[in-house]
């Protein structure tokens, strides 16, 4: 039986932040030791120097993505917190302009004139600041940004992607590394698309396709400035 305190459990729409920090972080980590490992593979005959800088890359990479992430998500919460505390002081010079407001923006949802101030009035009683936080600027519970959980997601995501690409030096043949890494990127990105998709309730296809044709291109990119540079990747 849906209810008010369960209607969510058939939704993934709560899942979007860390998700999308995950996603990035997985394929960014698979890409980015998979392109070092190929990269150094060429240039090595022997496996030590090539497991030497995959794990490097894949300490310094899933740090940075760490920090990265914590960086750039705790600016959006500054930014929210700052919009918040300007809407704080607009509800206590300018409470009636506010409450307009807040009465057209349900307008502009559908409701009538009547309707629209009526319960634009019972909203504020009760809580003005998160009727306007929730309405006006768009924030709540859901979308608001969580700076530690996208890090953790972020970086944790990474090593787990970058892992797979170390396996692969571990255990595949030195004299064919290249095509092994370059096989099973494209695997573990199939993989990757196929958990992202399962994870937010999205077409498994869909994000397959997105996931490794946008990887592949990375991946030959990344081939084509080593041969401008005079490197075999």
């Amino acid at each position: 039986m849906i209810t008010i305190d369960n209607y969510l459990d058939n939704h993934y729409i709560h899942r979007s932040n860390w998700l999308r920090a995950a996603v990035l972080g997985a394929n960014d980590g698979i890409i980015s030791i998979s392109s070092l490992a190929i990269g150094v593979s060429a240039a090595s005959s022997t496996r030590e120097p090539i497991i030497l800088a995959t794990v490097a890359g894949l300490v310094a990479g899933a740090l940075s993505m760490a920090a990265g992430e914590y960086v750039s998500v705790s600016s959006q919460t500054d930014i929210e917190k700052a919009d918040i505390e300007r809407e704080t002081q607009e509800l206590k010079d300018t409470p009636e302009e506010e409450l307009k407001i807040l009465a057209e923006i349900f307008e502009r949802r559908g409701m009538k004139k009547e309707t629209a101030m009526q319960a634009a009035i019972e909203l504020t009683e009760k809580d003005a600041l998160g009727t306007h936080i929730r309405e006006e600027l768009g924030i709540n519970e859901i979308s608001q940004a969580n700076p530690i959980q996208a890090a953790l997601a972020s970086g944790a995501s990474f090593a787990v992607g970058g892992f797979l690409p170390l396996l692969v030096v571990l255990l595949a043949a030195v004299k064919s590394l290249e095509y092994w890494l370059y096989g099973f990127t494209i695997l573990f990105l199939i993989v990757l698309g196929t958990i992202s998709a399962k994870t937010g309730g999205s077409s498994i296809i869909k994000a397959i396709l997105r996931i490794t044709i946008w990887g592949t291109i990375a991946m030959g990119l990344s081939a084509f400035v080593g041969y401008l540079f005079g490197v075999k990747v």
